[in-house]
């Protein structure tokens, strides 16, 4: 790898770790230039996932602040993130990688559209119940952790569009928080996936590259989360809602 390259990655991993922390699917902006760097797919995708995970070190102290009184919460999240993880892994090893590609923008685009409407939505759902987190909701909200996470492990691009989409319908939550806790299951998704990874195929790792993506993400998770914890939530949606249309356009028309 030449000096030139190392360079490219670094700033790659600065990027996605950036927007994996404000939004999410930064993983759009190491996978192709992984992919252009001549690796391949598994083994740029398995990299990245070990590489990103480095933007939790400097992001997920960072939203301290707004985790106040939310540990309840995440605990009951993690249990799903870690087996939906796992099953994303072992998906990404045994089926071929576009088996995603052609459902991924679909999948933002209704997100995108959770995101606009989901204040109204919120609002709603509130008004007709009298809890809170009605058990149904929060089973709901478990069960998307779970799906997201086993996208995540998969593939994992716009993970985090999808997942703040989803929680922001079902909780009560402030957008800054529900991205708060975006962060931690997402990140904790991508750890578990690497780890699967290291196991079970550990000769299509690419330690060079996780490193150098890992190198980039630690700045990016620091940038990110100064971001995430000064905007408000009509910021966030909007910023959202440019990424996810940025991300559908780069997967259909530059697969």
């Amino acid at each position: 790898m030449s000096l030139w390259e190392a360079l490219v990655i670094v700033l790659a991993g600065l990027g996605a770790g950036t927007i994996n922390t404000v939004v999410g699917s930064g993983t759009l902006i190491t996978f192709p230039t992984l992919l252009l760097l001549g690796i391949p797919p598994v083994s740029a995708n398995i990299s990245n996932s070990l590489g990103l995970c480095a933007a939790a070190v400097t992001s997920i102290p960072g939203f301290r602040s707004l985790m106040v009184g939310m540990g309840d919460l995440v605990r009951r999240f993690v249990p799903a993130a870690l087996v939906g993880a796992v099953a994303g892994a072992v998906l990404l090893l045994v089926l071929p990688a576009e088996a995603f590609r052609v459902v991924v923008p679909v999948l933002i685009a209704l997100a995108l559209v959770l995101v606009v409407l989901g204040p109204r939505i919120s609002r709603w759902t509130t008004t007709h119940h009298q809890e809170a987190i009605s058990p149904t909701r929060m089973r709901l909200a478990i069960a998307s952790v779970g799906l997201t996470a086993v996208y995540g492990g998969y593939f994992g691009a716009a993970q985090g569009i999808i997942l703040v989409s989803l929680l922001g319908l079902l909780l009560p939550h402030p957008l800054p928080q529900i991205n708060a806790i975006k962060n931690i299951t997402a990140s904790l998704t991508n750890f578990v996936a690497a780890l699967v990874f290291i196991v079970v195929a550990r000769d299509q790792m690419r330690w060079d590259v996780a490193a150098l993506i890992g190198l980039g993400a630690l700045g990016g998770g620091w940038v990110g989360a100064r971001i995430g914890t000064r905007i408000s939530a009509s910021a966030l949606r909007v910023i959202i809602v440019v990424v996810g249309v940025a991300a559908i356009v780069k997967l259909v028309a530059f697969p």
